[in-house]
C-alpha cells in the first residue's frame, strides 16, 4: 500500500460539513461567552466586584496556592484589561464565524482557537463560583480540540473527529450514569414530574412542559435513559448508524433547549454531535440517495476524494495531540464506571478531557430568595406595602411575569441565586450583593431586570424566602399569574 493511501485513511473527506458546523458553532459560543464575561465579570469579580479577583489572588498567594493558569498571575488585574481580553476573544470568534482564518494554512485554526482557549482559560481560572459550571470546562475542551480540525487547506482529520465522538460519549453516558447513581427518581421514572418547575432557570415553555400528563413525563425519563445510556454508543459504529444516533442526541438536546435555559450546554452538545454526521447522510436528508454503509467506510461514508493527502507534518501533529489526549482520557474513562463517579470534574489544570453530568440530585420543590428594599425612614416599623422587590433578569420573581429564553447567553448571577435558594446562608458573594444594593451600585443594577428605586439607595434591605410552583390552568385563568408562591418568612435584614 502506498504511503499516500495510508495517510488518506486518516482523513475524513465525508465530514467537511461537520467541520464547518463545529468550528463556526464553537466560535459563536466563544463570542457569547466573552460577551457575557464583558458585561458581567467586572460587576461580579472585578476591581469592585462581589468577589474581587485581586483579593482572590492575594488569598491564594497567602495560602501558598497558585490556582489555575491565568494571565493575572503575571499582569495585575484591571477591569480594562479584562474587557480588552474579551473584545479580542470576540473578534477572533467572529472571524471564524465569517470563515476568514479557514482560508489560511492548516495551523491558522490552531492559532485562532488556541488564542480563544487561552484567553478564556485565563478568565475561568479566577472566576470562582460564578464560573464553576460544567459548560465552562466543556467550552474550554471544545475550543482546544476544534482548532486541530484544520483549515480548508487540509481534509478534516479523522482521529480528531473520533476524539470528539469520545467527548460526546463522556457527555451523554456520564450524564446518564450520574442520574442512575445519584437519585432514585431517575430509576423509578418520576424525575420529570417536578424538573420543569424546579430547574434553575425555566423558559417560556417550561410551564407547558410541567403541566403535561404523567405518562408524558415517564416517556421523557425513558427517552433520556435510552439516548444517554444506549444510543450514544452507536456514534462509534459505521455510517449511517453513527449519523442516525447523533441525530437522536440532537433531538433530545433541542427538547432541552425548548424547555429550559442551560446557557450553552445543549448547543455545545449539538455541535459535538455533528462529529458523527456525514456529508452523505446530510445529502440524503435533503433528498439525495440513501448513504451506503459497511466496514469499508468505517467511520466515514465513501472513499476519500482524489487528490494529495494532507502534509505529513500535519498528520503527525494531529496524531501526537490525539495520543496525548488519550493518555489524559484514562481517569475520565475510569470515572464513567466508578461507583463514586464525579460530575463536572476536571482532572488537569487545562480543562482537557473532563467528566460531565447534570442533575444527579433532583429537587421536588422550588424555593426563591427575594430581595426587597424600602425608602421608609424606619425600616423596622415599615409595613409590607412599603417594601419593593428587586427583579432579576431570568430567575422567577414577579408571579405574573412569564419566564424568558436567555440561553445560550449565561446569566451568572441568576444561576447563583438558584443555588443560594437551595441552601440559604451568608455566602460572601451574597452579602456583598446586599451591600451593593444598599449603596445603589450602578454596576449591580445593570445586572437586574428592575431596580424599584431607580438607583436611589434604599434605607433598608430584607431577604424573603418563598416556595414557588406553577399555577395550574384554573389558577392561570382566574388570576393571570404564571406562578403561585407561599411566603416562608424573612431570613435576613440589612
Amino acid at each position: 500500500m502506498e504511503w499516500s493511501v495510508v495517510l488518506s485513511l486518516l482523513e475524513a473527506h465525508d465530514l467537511l460539513i461537520a467541520r464547518e458546523v463545529i468550528q463556526r458553532g464553537v466560535a459563536a459560543v466563544f463570542v457569547l461567552a466573552f460577551l457575557s464575561t464583558f458585561h458581567q465579570f467586572p460587576v461580579l469579580l472585578g476591581e469592585r466586584g462581589l468577589l474581587p479577583v485581586p483579593e482572590h489572588l492575594e488569598r491564594l498567594e497567602r495560602l501558598g496556592r497558585r490556582g489555575g493558569p491565568t494571565l493575572f498571575h503575571h499582569v495585575p488585574y484591571s477591569d480594562a484589561l479584562l474587557r480588552g481580553m474579551c473584545a479580542t476573544g470576540m473578534l477572533l470568534g467572529i472571524s471564524v464565524v465569517l470563515g476568514l482564518p479557514q482560508q489560511g494554512p492548516a495551523w491558522s485554526m490552531i492559532a485562532v482557537f488556541g488564542a480563544m482557549w487561552a484567553l478564556y482559560l485565563s478568565i475561568h481560572s479566577v472566576g470562582q463560583v460564578f464560573y464553576g459550571y460544567g459548560w465552562e470546562s466543556m467550552l474550554l475542551e471544545c475550543g482546544f480540540l476544534v482548532g486541530f480540525l484544520g483549515s480548508h487547506a487540509v481534509a478534516p482529520p479523522l482521529l480528531m473527529l473520533l476524539f470528539l465522538r469520545w467527548m460526546l460519549v463522556r457527555l451523554e453516558f456520564g450524564a446518564g450514569m450520574i442520574k442512575m447513581r445519584g437519585d432514585s427518581s431517575w430509576r423509578d421514572l418520576t424525575a420529570m414530574d417536578h424538573h420543569h418547575q424546579t430547574q434553575p432557570m425555566p423558559g417560556p415553555l417550561s410551564r407547558l412542559a410541567h403541566l403535561a400528563p404523567r405518562w408524558w413525563h415517564r416517556l421523557e425519563v425513558l427517552g433520556s435513559h435510552a439516548v444517554q445510556l444506549g444510543v450514544i454508543w452507536l456514534v462509534l459504529l459505521p455510517q449511517p448508524i453513527a449519523s442516525i444516533a447523533a441525530c437522536l442526541v440532537i433531538l433530545t438536546q433541542l427538547f432541552l433547549v425548548a424547555t429550559g435555559n442551560y446557557a450553552w450546554l445543549n448547543w455545545l452538545t449539538i455541535l459535538v454531535a455533528f462529529s458523527a454526521i456525514s456529508d452523505s447522510f446530510l445529502r440524503w436528508v435533503v433528498g439525495g440517495p440513501w448513504p451506503g454503509w459497511g466496514w469499508q467506510h468505517w467511520p466515514v461514508i465513501g472513499a476519500p476524494v482524489p487528490g494529495d493527502p494532507s502534509p505529513l507534518w500535519w498528520q503527525l501533529l494531529v496524531l501526537a495531540v490525539v495520543a496525548g489526549l488519550l493518555v489524559l482520557s484514562w481517569r475520565p474513562l475510569l470515572n464513567l464506571f466508578s461507583s463514586s463517579q464525579l460530575m463536572n470534574a476536571s482532572f488537569n489544570r487545562f480543562h482537557l478531557v473532563n467528566a460531565y453530568g447534570a442533575f444527579g440530585s433532583m429537587t421536588e420543590k422550588r424555593f426563591e430568595v427575594i430581595i426587597e428594599g424600602t425608602l421608609e425612614k424606619d425600616p423596622d416599623t415599615a409595613g409590607d406595602e412599603a417594601w419593593f422587590p428587586y427583579e432579576f433578569a431570568g430567575k422567577p420573581g414577579d408571579v405574573r411575569r412569564r419566564s424568558r429564553q436567555f440561553a445560550p447567553y449565561h446569566l451568572r448571577l441568576d444561576w447563583q441565586m438558584w443555588f443560594l435558594a437551595l441552601r440559604p446562608g451568608a455566602q460572601a458573594w451574597f452579602v456583598a450583593l446586599l451591600e451593593r444594593l444598599g449603596e445603589g451600585d450602578p454596576g449591580v443594577r445593570r445586572l437586574l431586570r428592575r431596580d424599584p428605586f431607580d438607583g436611589r439607595p434604599p434605607t433598608g434591605i430584607r431577604v424573603r424566602y418563598f416556595e414557588y410552583r406553577y399555577a395550574d390552568r384554573r389558577e392561570r385563568r382566574e388570576s393571570g399569574a404564571w406562578w403561585v408562591r407561599t411566603d416562608r418568612g424573612v431570613i435576613a435584614r440589612l
